[in-house]
C-alpha cells in the first residue's frame, strides 16, 4: 500500500508548476463545410402510436441550440440542473413541431394552434386516443397544452405554470378529461438571496458509522443551497380538467414522484423531507410516500424513510423496508411494492433477496406476497388476474430471470419462464408487447387465445442483429416466430396492431435508406408505407459498410463495423483510420465475443458519430469490441490493461492485413469511458499515432468508492486503481493526445478536474497534448458553437498527427 501512495505523491508533485502558462483565448471555430453540414442536418422525426392504433403522432425535434441558450442562468442543486427562470430542466431536448398521420392512409395533418417558437416536451396520449397533452416551455414558465385529435388543433389549458424540476410531466386520468400535474408555488416571489455575511461554517461529521458514497456532481453545498432547493423544487400537486379548473392534492412539498391510480380515484405521492445531505443527491434524501384521494385529502402515509446514506456499495444494494411503490396497471387501485430480505446488502450472503407484495385499497388487513425472489426485484409487466411477468436480476452473474405469476390467485406461485445473462444477446428472449387498457395503462397484449403474448427483440446472431416478433404461449411454453428481419433490410417491429398478430407496425431501414414506418402483414410481402422521412445527409451516399469479425490472441472473438469513404477502391491503398470505441465488462468470454450490430442499419451520421470523418477521406472502425472479461471468481478489471491492449492490437492487425488502413496512421478515440480507454492505450501501447479523448476520467483515486463496473474501493484494491489510471502512467504517453471536456460536466466521476490534471501531468512531463474546455457544456455537448469547435479541433488533430500532411487550418479571429 505504501508504494502506491508514494507514487501518488510523486505524480502529484509534478503538477506543482505553472501548468497553464500557455493557455490561450480562442474564438469558436468551424470545421470543413462538409462536416458543418452534417452537424446542421435535421433530426429524423420520432413517432408515437395512439392507444387505438389508428393514428401516428409525428414529433419533429429541434437541432442544436446556440451557446447563448446554454449560457442562460442555471442552478445546480442536489444532483439536478435547472433553469431558474422557468422552473424546468436546463439542458433538455425539445420538439418544435407535431403532426398527425392516419394509419389507414392519407397525408399527415400539421397540428394548428401550436405556440410560436414551440418548445414541446412530455407528449402524452389520453386513453381514448382523442387528445394529446404536452408541455410548452417559454422564457418564464412551462404550461400545459392539449391537442384535439379530431380537429388537429392545440390550445393552452391553464395559465398556471408547471414545475418540472423533478422531470415529472403531466399524467392523464382514466376519465380522459383530467390531468395530474405539479404546479409552481413561488407566486412570483424572488428566490432567496445569498447573504454576503456567512452565518457560520458548514460542518459535516461522522461518528464512526460506515457511510460510503460514490462520487456525485451538483450537490448541495450550504444552507443557502438548501433554501434554493426548497424554493425551486417545491410544487403543488393538482388535478386540472380541460376547462382549466384546478383541484389541489395535499399540501405543497418537494414531490419528486407521483401517479394516479388506474381508476383515477387516488394519488400516490413521494415527497422529500429534511434533513438534506451535502454528500448524496436528492434521490437519497429522506422521503415519505403518501396516499391522497381525488378530493385532495390525505388518506394515509405509507412509509417514511430516513436519509439513504448507508446503502452498501455492492452493486444491487438497496434501501431497507418497503420501496418502489407502484400501481398495478390492470386493477383499479392495487399497490405493489418490494422489500429487501437481506438487509439491502447485495454483498451479504443470503438465500432470499426480495419479496414482492400487493394490496388493494383501502389497504385493510395484511398485504399478499406475490413472489419471494433469490435475486433483486426488477419490476413487473401486468396483464390480467391470470398472467403477469415479474423480473429479477443479479449483478455479480449478470443474470436475469423472468417469472410468470397469476396475481389474482389465492396463493400466487411464480413459475420461471426464462433465465439468461443480460450480456448474452444471442439468447435474449425479447421484450413483451404492451397495449393501452381502459385505464390508459400499459398491459400485456394477448393474442386471440388469451394465453399467448408477443415478444419483440433485437435478434442478435452471428450474422448481426435481425429483429424479430415472437408469439409465446404462457401456458404451454411454446414459442412461434412470426417475423424476422431479412437482408438487405433492417426492420424492427414496433407494435402489434391486432390480436391475431397479423398486422404489425415496423421501422424499416437499409444502409443508404433512412428509417421510415410501415404496416406489414405477416405472411405476406405487402407493405404500406406511413412516413417518408428524407435522407438527412445525402452527401454521404455511397459509404461502404461492413460488419467484420476477428480474433484476439486469447481466442476471444471480436467485432466492429468498418466504414470506408464513398468511392474508395482497394487500389487507392491504405487510408488514415480512426477507431472509436467504448470498453465493456463481461463475466463470460462467449458473451463478449457476440456480434453487436447489423450490417444493414442506416448509416446515420451526427456530430456524435466518428463517421463524419469519412468525408475527409478516413476509414472508420466504429465500436470495435473492447471486452474486459472476468469469468468465475475473477474480476474483469484484474487484467484490464492487458485485455484492452490485446483487443486494440487485434483490431489494428486486422485493418492492416485487409489493406484498408495504414498501420502508422491510426488514431484511437472515445467519449467518457472511451476517453479513459484512449489514454490507457496511448500509455501502454504504441499502436496508435494519436488519441482523441472526450469528457474522460484519468485518475481513479478521485473515484475511490468504485467506478463504471468496478465495485471494489480504492482501499480494497489500490493496485487495480493504480494500474488502470492513465494519470499514473502519464510518463509513458509518447503520442499526441487531444482532450476535450465540458466545463460543467455533471457525469459522476468525470469531473472537469480529471482532464485538467491529466493535461498538467502530460505537460509537466513534456508530452504533446492539447486541452479544450468547452464553456457551459456538460458531459454530452449541446451548443452548435461548441460542437463545431470540437470538430474543428478534432479535424486539425487528425490532419496534423494522423494523416501527417501538416494541413493545419488557422483559427479565425476570436468571436466577440
Amino acid at each position: 500500500m505504501d508504494r502506491w501512495l508514494l507514487s501518488l505523491c510523486f505524480v502529484t508533485a509534478l503538477l506543482m508548476v505553472d501548468a497553464h502558462a500557455q493557455d490561450v483565448a480562442l474564438g469558436y471555430q468551424q470545421p470543413s463545410d462538409s462536416i458543418t453540414r452534417i452537424v446542421d442536418a435535421p433530426l429524423t422525426p420520432e413517432v408515437s402510436l395512439s392507444p387505438d392504433d389508428s393514428t401516428l403522432l409525428i414529433v419533429e425535434y429541434q437541432n442544436l441550440p446556440s451557446i447563448a441558450e446554454l449560457a442562460e442562468p442555471e442552478l445546480k442543486l442536489a444532483g439536478y440542473r435547472i433553469k431558474p427562470a422557468n422552473f424546468g430542466p436546463s439542458r433538455g431536448w425539445h420538439a418544435q413541431g407535431l403532426a398527425l398521420k392516419p394509419v389507414a392512409g392519407g397525408e399527415p395533418r400539421p397540428i394548428n394552434g401550436l405556440p410560436e417558437g414551440a418548445r414541446i416536451t412530455y407528449t402524452r396520449w389520453s386513453a381514448d386516443g382523442r387528445r394529446i397533452a404536452f408541455t410548452n416551455t417559454t422564457s418564464d414558465g412551462i404550461y400545459l397544452w392539449v391537442v384535439d385529435v379530431d380537429t388537429a388543433t392545440a390550445r393552452r389549458v391553464s395559465d398556471r405554470p408547471l414545475n418540472l424540476n423533478f422531470r415529472r410531466g403531466p399524467q392523464w386520468l382514466s376519465d380522459n378529461e383530467t390531468l395530474l400535474v405539479a404546479l409552481r408555488v413561488d407566486g412570483g416571489k424572488a428566490a432567496p438571496e445569498r447573504s454576503s455575511v456567512p452565518l457560520g461554517p458548514t460542518v459535516e461529521e461522522n461518528l464512526g458509522e460506515t457511510r460510503p458514497a460514490r462520487t456525485y456532481q451538483d450537490l448541495l453545498q450550504d444552507t443557502h443551497d438548501e433554501a434554493l432547493f426548497e424554493f425551486y423544487f417545491k410544487s403543488q400537486l393538482a388535478l386540472i380538467d380541460l376547462g382549466g379548473a384546478v383541484t389541489p392534492i395535499g399540501e405543497p412539498g418537494l414531490i419528486r414522484r407521483f401517479g394516479a391510480s388506474p381508476n383515477g380515484e387516488h394519488v400516490l405521492a413521494e415527497s422529500i423531507r429534511r434533513p438534506y445531505s451535502y454528500t448524496v443527491p436528492a434521490s437519497r434524501f429522506p422521503y415519505a410516500v403518501a396516499l391522497y384521494g381525488r378530493d385532495g385529502e390525505l388518506q394515509r402515509t405509507l412509509v417514511e424513510k430516513p436519509l439513504q446514506d448507508r446503502i452498501p456499495l455492492a452493486f444491487g444494494s438497496v434501501e431497507t423496508g418497503p420501496r418502489s411503490y407502484r400501481w398495478r396497471a390492470d386493477r383499479p387501485a392495487t399497490l405493489v411494492w418490494a422489500e429487501a430480505l437481506d438487509g439491502g446488502d447485495a454483498g451479504a450472503e443470503a438465500e432470499e433477496r426480495d419479496r414482492v407484495f400487493q394490496q388493494d385499497l383501502p389497504l385493510e388487513g395484511a398485504p399478499q406476497a406475490l413472489a419471494t425472489l433469490t435475486q433483486r426485484y426488477g419490476g413487473a409487466t401486468w396483464g390480467n388476474g391470470e398472467h403477469a411477468l415479474i423480473e429479477s436480476w443479479w449483478w455479480p452473474t449478470r443474470n436475469m430471470r423472468v417469472w410468470h405469476v397469476a396475481p389474482d390467485a389465492a396463493e400466487p406461485s411464480p413459475r420461471l419462464l426464462k433465465e439468461y445473462s443480460w450480456q448474452d444477446r444471442y439468447n435474449d428472449p425479447g421484450s413483451p408487447v404492451t397495449r393501452s387498457n381502459r385505464f390508459g395503462r400499459s398491459v400485456l397484449r394477448f393474442d386471440d387465445s388469451g394465453t399467448a403474448i408477443f415478444l419483440i427483440g433485437d435478434g442478435a446472431s452471428d450474422e448481426g442483429d435481425r429483429p424479430f416478433l415472437d408469439r409465446h404461449d404462457l401456458v404451454s411454453g411454446e414459442t412461434e416466430r412470426l417475423f424476422r428481419s431479412e437482408a438487405p433490410w433492417f426492420e424492427r417491429p414496433q407494435d402489434v396492431l391486432d390480436a391475431a398478430g397479423k398486422r404489425i407496425l415496423t421501422r424499416r431501414e437499409a444502409v443508404e435508406t433512412p428509417p421510415n414506418y410501415f404496416i406489414r402483414k405477416i405472411g405476406s410481402e405487402a407493405l404500406t408505407q406511413l412516413t417518408d422521412f428524407p435522407h438527412p445527409t445525402p452527401q454521404l451516399a455511397g459509404i461502404s459498410k461492413e460488419l467484420i469479425r476477428y480474433e484476439r490472441d486469447d481466442g476471444v472473438m471480436l467485432t466492429g463495423t468498418l466504414y470506408l469513404p464513398p468511392g474508395y477502391d482497394s487500389s487507392d491503398g491504405p487510408l488514415p483510420t480512426l477507431l472509436w470505441a467504448y470498453p465493456t465488462e463481461y463475466k463470460s468470454a462467449d458473451s463478449a465475443g457476440q456480434v453487436t450490430d447489423s450490417p444493414y442499419r442506416f448509416v446515420r451520421v451526427g456530430w456524435w458519430s466518428p463517421l463524419m470523418w469519412l468525408t475527409q477521406g478516413y476509414a472508420v472502425l466504429d465500436d470495435p469490441s473492447m471486452p474486459i472479461i472476468g469469468e468465475g471468481d475473477e474480476e474483469p478489471n484484474d487484467t484490464y490493461v492487458q485485455q484492452l491492449v490485446a483487443s486494440a492490437k487485434a483490431a489494428v492487425d486486422t485493418l492492416a492485413a485487409r489493406g484498408v488502413s495504414d498501420r502508422d496512421r491510426m488514431a484511437i478515440g472515445g467519449h467518457s469511458y472511451g476517453a479513459f480507454m484512449t489514454a490507457n492505450l496511448l500509455a501502454h501501447s504504441d499502436l496508435f499515432a494519436a488519441g482523441i479523448a472526450r469528457s474522460g476520467a484519468y485518475n481513479r483515486s478521485l473515484t475511490p468508492f468504485g467506478f463504471q463496473a468496478e465495485e471494489r474501493t480504492f482501499w480494497e484494491s489500490p493496485e487495480i486503481y493504480f494500474a488502470m489510471s492513465p494519470f499514473m502512467h502519464a510518463n509513458k504517453i509518447n503520442e499526441p493526445m487531444l482532450m476535450i471536456h465540458g466545463e460543467m460536466d455533471n457525469n459522476s466521476g468525470t469531473f472537469p478536474m480529471q482532464s485538467e490534471r491529466m493535461y498538467d501531468a502530460m505537460k509537466a512531463l513534456g508530452g504533446t497534448v492539447r486541452l479544450v474546455m468547452l464553456p457551459y457544456e456538460s458531459h454530452g455537448y449541446r451548443a452548435r458553437e461548441s460542437i463545431l469547435h470540437a470538430m474543428w479541433e478534432t479535424e486539425n488533430w487528425l490532419e496534423n498527427y494522423v494523416r501527417q500532411e501538416k494541413v493545419i487550418r488557422q483559427p479565425s479571429a476570436p468571436s466577440p
